[in-house]
């Protein structure tokens, strides 16, 4: 590929970059000179160890750790199946879970998925062709689409394996990911939630941290050893590589590097999109989400079945609130939006200093800067209404469209409503009701209904208000009494109802007199303008978007610089070294290590720092098993690392030099998120979870002896 080629004189420091396992080779001079000790190009074959044993949760990542399909992620990317699980009668999320045998593994959420990369192979100019390039706006979108669904259908055609074509370099390129889709997924092992969310959102982001991060799922096949839903007859999935845990102690300096499904990073991004960003899009969604996690306290204060239900969307919430809010802070008083501005002045500089440049590049990132402000101006007028929709709307809403496309061809059904994801649909629908709570959700409409309505009248949605019976200036009573109407002509909250609707055509969604089904029914001609809109400048920006991006690449080539991709969820890897930080806060030294010292130190009682009492007994005791390291007097429990990580990368495994298991990934510092926008490698801290302390907690705790003698670690 033309950006990749740019790499052949590469530049690269020694904590910077999410790589794509391609790309590897190219910088194997600087993996070997930092520490790795097996050949680099290894790295790169995804079939192959140690690549062949990660693999991607759809938001997490996780790793297989033995024969027997036994994977181990964080604690907090299998805290949904936890709570799925849990109930105030059998509360696992508290007291944890352990399976005594094959027979005892619990079935995952719903919908959970185990996806292993096979392939990835360049498929540029099947999406961008020829004819393709020559169309503008929603046509252009609409073609990319069709592309797309051409590619996962024929790649699909394979059984068992899920299929998706990938976006690089802001639509310059296009990878086609073939994943093998494991289906049937257990939970095996969670520590109580005073070990895996030891801290709690006050720990969240911070340091020093004493998280045990932790739990492990098994992915089972069906009897012919290929991927098929939840059977009992079902056997446990042969990975054809897993992870080993390490066999030396790991020490402040080693090598280390992570292999993962980074979400999103955003280190291209123009200085109008990050002006956009930190002046105003993410201060106002600091303070809508802050909202929503105060008015979710109170409507569930005293009732612990609806703590339980809401508990995986706070938790997201309250992830992503303080994330933002460090990001926030790192960015006011930066200079990076100046150093945004004046690195883009020079490639419009050096674009401007050349005829042919100018011709291939200038209109395109003049019209970028123009269809970004167009989106950006939707973004502000419609940003409230993310927050106002009912839960039983948005499923009503999302089925009636289900209805619509399920009227068309396969090959003619938006993505997200295509044969092949009509089981994931049903188990969203599904999921939903143990993840609902209705004075929940009647209190968050309610008080976002009421700040939108308090807008200019001229602002304000017109289909909506009229389908769900509201008026400009109402009061929170006077929606909240309008909301119990609706609640109460809605049997959507009841699923065998819910499922029913997956069966029903659009005659039948029209006819009825679901109060909840009809507002879906008087929203759709409104909702499919809003789609059309956002397409035809979707279609327009990817465009300019794409040809900047080559601009880019151009010019940092013109100077001997690599311009590695942003993470968008596909296989990366970073590497860097096992390091603490100085003068971090106030002048304070961040020692590399913590231990469990620090659990008993930070342990109250209650709340957030509440740790099991056998936990705290065996520290006491000083039971530390062979997992003491004598620098430490302690079993360390969480490290620092320079490893370049984002969002995507928790359960990401943490491997030494020689591909050996030593921690899983699972945070950042808080100074360090901002690293999505701008990497600083002086600062970049990423958190992980020492291996060691979860083997001691396993054995010395909770006597998961079954598991380690699987890992082959007893």
């Amino acid at each position: 590929m033309a950006a990749l080629a740019a790499l052949a004189p590469l530049q690269t420091q020694a904590a910077e970059g999410m790589w794509m396992p391609q790309q590897l080779p190219q910088i194997s001079k600087a993996l070997s000179a930092a520490g790795l000790q097996i050949e680099p190009s290894r790295l790169s074959k995804l079939t192959e160890f140690p690549m062949g044993a990660v693999v991607s949760l759809g938001g997490c990542t996780a790793s297989f750790v033995s024969p027997l399909g036994l994977i181990v992620t964080n604690h907090h990317c299998a805290y949904g199946s936890i709570q799925y699980n849990s109930s105030a009668q059998r509360d696992l999320l508290q007291q944890g879970f352990l399976a005594a045998s094959l027979s005892d593994e619990l079935p995952a959420a719903p919908g959970s998925r185990v996806l292993v990369t096979v392939a990835v192979s360049d498929v540029s100019g099947q999406v961008l062709d020829a004819k393709t390039q020559a169309l503008a706006g929603k046509a252009r979108y609409d073609a990319i689409e069709a592309g797309q669904k051409r590619l996962t259908a024929a790649c699909e055609a394979d059984a068992g394996h899920r299929c998706h074509v990938a976006s690089f370099y802001g639509g310059l390129q296009y990878q086609l990911i073939k994943q093998m889709e494991l289906r049937d997924i257990r939970l095996v092992h969670a520590p109580a939630l005073g070990v895996g969310l030891f801290g709690g959102d006050a720990d969240n982001w911070m340091w020093p941290r004493h998280t045990g991060d932790y739990s492990f799922y098994r992915a089972y096949v069906g009897p012919d050893g290929r991927p098929a839903d939840f059977h009992p007859n079902n056997k446990p999935f042969v990975p054809k590589h897993h992870l080993t845990l390490a066999s030396q102690s790991l020490k402040e300096g080693d090598f280390l590097m992570v292999a993962g499904y980074p979400g999103d990073t955003n280190r291209h991004r123009l200085p109008a999109e990050v002006d956009f960003t930190f002046s105003w899009q993410q201060p106002s969604q600091i303070q809508l989400m802050g909202e929503q996690l105060a008015l979710i306290k109170t409507a569930t204060h005293g009732r612990r079945d609806a703590e339980i239900a809401v508990a995986d969307r706070v938790a997201g919430i309250a992830n992503y609130h303080k994330n933002m809010q460090g990001q926030q802070a790192s960015f006011e008083g930066s200079d990076i939006l100046a150093r945004k501005t004046q690195s883009f002045a020079e490639l419009k500089a050096w674009v401007a200093a050349d005829g042919a440049r100018q011709v291939q590049y200038g209109a395109d990132i003049a019209r970028v800067e123009n269809l970004l402000a167009q989106s950006q101006e939707i973004a502000r007028a419609e940003q409230l209404l993310d927050y106002t929709s009912p839960r039983l709307l948005a499923a009503a809403r999302s089925l009636y469209k289900y209805a619509q496309q399920q009227a068309l061809p396969d090959a003619q059904r938006l993505p997200g409503y295509q044969a092949r994801d009509s089981l994931r649909f049903a188990q969203g629908m599904e999921t939903l009701q143990r993840r609902y709570d209705e004075p929940v959700d009647k209190s968050l409409s309610a008080h976002f209904l009421a700040r939108y309505l308090a807008l200019p009248a001229a602002h304000l949605n017109q289909p909506l208000l009229a389908a769900l019976g509201l008026q400009a200036g109402m009061t929170e009573a006077a929606i909240a009494t309008r909301l119990d109407a609706l609640y109460a002509a809605s049997q959507l909250n009841q699923q065998a109802e819910r499922m029913a609707w997956l069966q029903r055509d659009v005659a039948a969604f029209k006819a009825s007199q679901d109060g909840f089904i009809k507002a879906a029914v008087a929203l759709y001609a409104d909702d499919q303008a809003r789609e059309a809109r956002d397409k035809a400048l979707s279609g327009q920006l990817d465009q300019a978007y794409a040809n900047t991006m080559k601009a880019l690449i151009a010019f940092k080539a013109s100077k001997g610089e690599a311009v590695y991709p942003d993470a968008n969820g596909t296989l990366r890897v970073a590497f860097g070294h096992v390091k603490g930080r100085k003068g971090a806060v106030d002048g304070a030294d961040w020692q590399a290590f913590t231990t469990l010292r620090g659990i008993s130190a930070k342990h109250t009682g209650e709340g957030e720092f509440n740790a099991p009492a056998q936990q705290l007994a065996a520290i006491k005791a000083r039971q530390f098993d062979r997992y003491k390291v004598d620098g430490l007097d302690s079993v360390p429990v969480n490290f620092l690392a320079t490893l370049d990580t984002t969002g995507g990368n928790s359960g990401s495994p943490v491997l030494n030099d020689r591909a050996e298991l030593v921690g899983l990934l699972f945070d950042g510092t808080l100074d360090s998120v901002i690293d999505s926008w701008d990497f600083d490698p002086q600062r970049s801290r990423s958190i992980c979870l020492d291996a060691r302390y979860m083997l001691w907690q396993m054995k010395v705790v909770d006597k998961a002896d079954r598991l380690l003698r699987e890992m082959q670690v007893l």
